[in-house]
């Protein structure tokens, strides 16, 4: 039982720390709260199954186009909803964070009904590499299995990018100090689109990779987007390391109290661990105290 909980929650818990991950690098790098970014998640994810079932493409290989599209489509939605925002707020301490909450809940249901007009409120899955793989003594299902290789990998590029590459440290000084930035001659506003697409093709991988497994409906945004939430904040916000673990650990939670208890309380635990975490370490279990 005990390592049936550990690998199941390790796979799910993948899924969530690469979906974490962009929202941190979007609010992080750009300073958007992004309330429409489970929105995003869904519509990758219905994008693989019309991929799959209409033309017949691999969901592996839909992921290799769904990952540059969804970083086409951060960079055109900052630079045409989200740059006004941005220099609507300059000089005013909060006032992006604000508009932009407001701008993307908006966009939540402006996507929301384009999902509900295109594929339906119905419920939606795929049956795609769904044998049992022996891992431990523990059956998984290998689209999982696959699920949790991909957002393994991207996310760890992602950490050795930004700790290792020039590019990544341009990004660290924008999410640090981007008021000094300019002064060393970085281009904030490109770089702040940069981070966005980045988030934005995070979250397409992520749902991509979600719709090899889970049943979801258009109706489904607003958990993605709260997931994501908690694990940010329970990481630190900003924290991509943070980000990681986090999501790794809220995957194990839910499937322990699955498993042990009863599937209908996963959420209710969730929410219960954020509220701790946002009353006792508002910074964030792996942030540090300001």
């Amino acid at each position: 039982m005990a390592m049936t909980t550990l690998v199941l929650g390790l796979v799910l818990g993948g899924t969530y720390a690469l979906l974490a991950l962009g929202l941190t690098l979007q609010y992080g790098i750009a300073r958007i709260m992004n309330l429409a970014y489970g929105e995003v998640t869904l519509l990758a994810a219905f994008v693989l199954v019309f991929l799959f079932q209409s033309a017949g493409l691999s969901p592996l290989a839909s992921i290799l186009l769904i990952g540059p599209a969804g970083y086409l489509m951060g960079s055109l939605l900052y630079s045409v909803m989200m740059r006004p925002l941005v220099k609507r707020a300059e000089g005013k301490p909060g006032k992006l964070e604000v508009d932009s909450i407001l701008a993307t809940f908006g966009l939540l249901f402006v996507l929301q009904g384009v999902m509900l007009v295109l594929f339906g409120a119905n419920f939606t899955s795929i049956s795609y590499l769904d044998q049992g793989v022996d891992v431990f003594g523990v059956s998984v299902a290998l689209n999982r299995l696959i699920a949790f290789a991909i957002c393994l990998v991207a996310g760890l590029s992602l950490v050795m990018l930004l700790a290792r590459s020039r590019w990544g440290l341009i990004l660290r000084a924008v999410a640090l100090t981007p008021g000094s930035a300019p002064l060393v001659g970085i281009d904030v506003n490109k770089v702040s689109r940069q981070g966005f697409a980045l988030g934005t093709a995070l979250a397409s991988i992520g749902g991509a990779s979600v719709a090899m497994y889970q049943t979801f409906s258009a109706n489904d945004g607003v958990v993605f987007t709260m997931k994501a939430l908690i694990i940010v904040i329970m990481g630190g916000v900003g924290n991509v390391a943070g980000a990681l673990a986090a999501g790794f650990a809220l995957g194990l939670v839910e499937t322990f109290v699955a498993t042990m208890f009863d599937p209908g309380l996963t959420l209710a635990a969730t929410f219960a661990i954020f509220l701790i975490v946002l009353i006792w370490r508002p910074q964030g279990l792996f942030g540090r105290r300001s």
